[in-house]
């Protein structure tokens, strides 16, 4: 998602790649906040789209992410799409348009780009390259050139990308 947490030009980027029905990544946005909250404009999360085969509607929210990111508001709506993972889970499409209802975006733009399917380039670039880095699961985090895999474990893992920003950063 062109949609970033910062300015264009930050000296480190975190690469957060995300399936928008996944529980992980819905967990690891506590580290995410975190993240933003110590190092702010120094450090600029990008959130990546790696929709699973598993979660059927995993898709369609990375198109509807795609879609809040060209209205202004996409890590709003990624973040308020995941505390809605379950809720995505049991009702599908519905709850895209709802999502951006409450945030208030257009819906009907975000059903007429799910219908025209403007976003799925972007969608199925993000998930091409993710496969040529070896992204298998979610979350996973690209931060200097190391791949963090967080759908196996969470544990340490924001320490670790701190380690690694923090040596970026020369701090």
């Amino acid at each position: 998602m062109s949609d970033s947490t910062t300015a264009p030009v930050s000296p480190v980027v975190l690469e957060a790649w995300f399936d928008l029905q996944c529980p992980d990544c819905l967990r690891a946005l506590d580290d995410v906040r975190a993240l933003r909250g110590k190092y702010g404009d120094r450090l600029d999360v990008q959130l990546r789209h790696f929709p699973l085969p598993k979660n059927k509607h995993a898709y369609a929210a990375a198109q509807a992410a795609e879609e809040a990111a060209a209205q202004g508001e996409g890590w709003p709506y990624a973040e308020a799409l995941l505390t809605r993972t379950r809720e995505l889970g049991e009702r599908g499409e519905p709850v895209l348009l709802e999502v951006a209802a409450e945030l208030g975006l257009d819906a009907e733009e975000f059903d007429t780009a799910l219908i025209d399917g403007r976003h799925l380039l972007t969608v199925d670039a993000d998930e091409a390259e993710g496969k040529a880095i070896k992204v298998t699961g979610t979350p996973t985090y690209v931060i200097g050139g190391e791949r963090l895999d967080g759908g196996r474990s969470q544990e340490g893992l924001r320490e670790r990308i701190e380690a690694i920003a923090d040596r970026l950063l020369g701090a």
